[in-house]
């Protein structure tokens, strides 16, 4: 009778358990999809609002290298505040910078709706860069934070899934808006997303998930990080792939509008890269698993080199969208392990500061490739652009290989 009743109890707690686990479990993926649909509403305003902000100057009849000054101004004024962004967030949290980032971005969005002016677009284009550089920080210090270590390649490939679904989005919504309702009221159509983010997280009571805190008096200088390897080596590969996946939001409506396509058109093109990082990223918890993470870095620089090669050759909608597709494959597997390897290689309680000197140097480079890019685009043609960047990209894969042990 005892045993039996000692039998039962077990039972009994063990269904408890097994519950408690099962709740947790739903919990943690329900606060990972809440971080997802933040971050991804955020970005798909300021997708959009580059392809909108492209193709709108060009309307108001402005030169390709006017276009690439106003896409270098998404990239200036972050590339001197994102460390301080970062140290920011490390020290108050990423709670209320997302809360005055997601509503600036909202404000910068709207703005060329309301005085759709050339000379607005530079300063929409600043406010929207600074505004989603800490909407970015803030999101990759949650992400990072959340979970154990070991989860933590698993939760940045969902960021990273987040934002192959934004990117998807993004240009088809500026896209069919702007064959809709024209430009201007396309930006107030991507306005909407970053205010509904802006609701949900001011709605959110409990707090974010940060990294460890530490005492400012045992912060070094930004360039001690520079000196830890891993870390330098993670921001040189970085900055060629992320030159790689920005470029391409430049370059594709550039030359799309130079052959002639639709703004819908351009929009399903950058759709399509957009849909295979989303497909790949899908994957990354299988290939995380069986593969190192510096044979995924040396795929991602070599698919997407032969892919720059090519793109001068494509003249019409389908090999632009073969092309799209694979390099999407290729840069999409690559920025969960980037991060990842970021994440794991920083000092306690730099994270975020780690995170903005990345996106300092990235910046940097997104400031002076338009510009020129532009410049080359207008004097040589885009043949030159496309192959200077398949060139590094392919000297960043034999970099890569070396690395993998």
């Amino acid at each position: 009778m005892v045993r039996a009743g000692a039998e039962r109890a077990g039972a009994f707690r063990h269904r408890r358990d097994l519950r408690r686990r099962c709740d947790d479990r739903l919990e943690t993926a329900l606060e990972i999809v809440y971080f997802v649909v933040l971050n991804a509403l955020g970005h798909l305003a300021f997708v959009g609002a580059r392809m909108t902000t492209t193709l709108f100057a060009l309307e108001l009849g402005a030169s390709e290298f006017t276009v690439g000054v106003l896409m270098s101004l998404f990239a200036l004024l972050p590339t001197v505040l994102s460390v301080s962004a970062g140290r920011l967030i490390d020290r108050a949290g990423p709670r209320r910078p997302l809360l005055f980032s997601l509503m600036a971005l909202t404000v910068a969005a709207a703005l060329p709706f309301a005085l759709p002016r050339l000379e607005i677009l530079y300063l929409s284009t600043t406010l929207l860069g600074v505004s989603f550089m800490y909407v970015h920080i803030a999101m990759n210090s949650v992400f990072g934070a959340h979970g154990s270590p070991e989860q933590r390649a698993v939760n940045f490939s969902w960021l990273a899934l987040g934002f192959s679904i934004s990117n998807s989005i993004g240009p088809l919504v500026a896209g069919y808006a702007i064959d809709g309702l024209g430009h201007a009221r396309a930006f107030l159509v991507l306005a909407f997303f970053p205010a509904l983010a802006f609701v949900l997280l001011w709605r959110r009571k409990h707090p974010l998930p940060r990294p460890e805190q530490v005492p400012r008096a045992k912060r070094a200088g930004v360039l001690d990080l520079l000196r830890i390897p891993g870390l330098r080596q993670t921001f040189w590969v970085s900055l060629l792939l992320a030159s790689g996946w920005d470029l391409y939001t430049f370059l594709i409506p550039l030359y799309g509008a130079r052959i002639g396509l639709s703004a819908a058109a351009i929009g399903v093109i950058l759709s399509t890269f957009a849909l295979a990082t989303f497909t790949v990223r899908l994957a990354m918890p299988v290939l995380i698993r069986k593969l190192k993470q510096w044979v995924i870095i040396f795929c991602a620089l070599a698919i997407s080199g032969t892919c720059y090669l090519l793109f001068p050759l494509a003249h019409s909608v389908p090999p632009l969208l073969l092309l799209s597709f694979v390099l999407g494959l290729g840069l999409g597997s690559a920025q969960p392990v980037i991060m990842s390897l970021l994440y794991a290689a920083s000092p306690p309680g730099r994270q975020g500061e780690a995170v903005g000197v990345r996106t300092s140097l990235l910046n940097g480079s997104h400031t002076l490739i338009p510009l020129a890019s532009g410049a080359v685009s207008s004097t040589l043609g885009m043949a030159p652009v496309f192959w200077v960047l398949a060139a590094c990209l392919l000297g960043g894969a034999w970099f890569a290989r070396n690395q993998i042990k």
